[in-house]
């Protein structure tokens, strides 16, 4: 009975032996992969292997579930699991995998508010100038995304029930092309998270109107919350680390014991609060959780707003 325990931690131990990759849904320079590059070169010291960021974007990030689905169980492929693919499972009924039962948890990383942030020549400064002005234009506001159904455009949906609005969708690959967009005023607003706006907003290029938090972010101490002005908007953001569902428990639990410590490093807390990103560490389980809370949350509001993939 002892043989095969010593076994799994012998292997454990072991592991790993060559370099560890980490599949990013999303365009290189958006939020997942800026944080799946600072926990991956953090990770490689911690693992003595190289941790490689191989990002995979379409189809709003399933295609890089659908590799790590099918990728073996053996810990050396790993994907930056976010907020879209907690939505996805409303969003694209016809998935070819259930990503709660064919993704296993090992961590999550983070948590993040999302910004509502205009073009600094756009004539609205606050959030309710914002709504006059929709309101007095009809159709005439865009708002990007990074694509259909995720975050960044459930999040706006959101706002625009709440405050009566409409806007139209524009959806690009990705939250770099989206902010690329915005500062061509191509695209009017776009509720982005923190990391790859922050330092367009603090050179002045662009504004942040509000954080979708209920709680100011510490990297716009200055920036209400949308839900001073709308009462009951709050949501908000998360990344964490998945694998294979049949990757062995030894191996997950030596993921999740190296990504804590990570976490925990104020070097890592330091670059995540610039970026206006808070730690979030947990149990493989207690992430597990939490990836179950937000696909019933999120499937709500897109079946409540008859949001489709098309």
């Amino acid at each position: 009975m002892a043989l095969p325990v010593t076994s799994r931690l012998a292997w454990a131990q072991s592991y790993p032996s060559r370099p560890v990759h980490i599949i990013v849904g999303f365009p290189p320079g958006g939020g997942a992969d800026i944080t799946a590059r600072i926990i991956g070169h953090a990770l490689s010291e911690r693992l003595n292997q190289p941790v490689v960021i191989d990002t995979r974007p379409g189809a709003g990030s399933n295609l890089a579930a659908e590799a790590v689905v099918r990728a073996p169980p053996d810990g050396y492929t790993l994907l930056q699991v976010t907020t879209a693919n907690a939505s996805n499972a409303a969003l694209y009924p016809d998935l070819s995998f259930n990503f709660i039962r064919d993704i296993r948890p090992v961590a999550s990383v983070s948590r993040t508010a999302l910004a509502m942030v205009v073009n600094a020549s756009f004539p609205a400064r606050t959030i309710p100038e914002f709504i006059a002005y929709a309101k007095a234009n009809p159709g005439k506001i865009s708002m990007a995304s990074s694509g259909v159904g995720i975050t960044t455009h459930i999040f706006g949906v959101l706002f625009g029930k709440l405050a009566g609005i409409s806007m139209v969708h524009v959806p690009y690959r990705g939250g770099a092309p989206a902010i690329t967009a915005l500062l061509g005023n191509q695209v009017q607003v776009f509720f982005s998270p923190l990391p790859e706006p922050l330092e367009q907003i603090k050179a002045g290029k662009l504004r942040a109107l509000g954080v979708t938090t209920n709680t100011r972010s510490q990297a716009l101490p200055d920036v209400p919350t949308i839900g001073e002005y709308l009462p009951g908007y709050e949501a908000s953001g998360w990344q964490g680390i998945g694998a294979p569902k049949d990757t062995p428990t030894a191996i997950v639990d030596r993921l999740n014991h190296e990504i804590n410590a990570v976490l925990a490093d104020a070097t890592t807390k330091a670059r995540f609060a610039d970026l206006g990103l808070t730690v979030f560490a947990s149990s493989p389980a207690e992430f597990g959780q939490l990836i179950a809370d937000e696909t019933d949350k999120w499937g709500k509001v897109i079946r409540a707003a008859n949001i489709k993939n098309e």
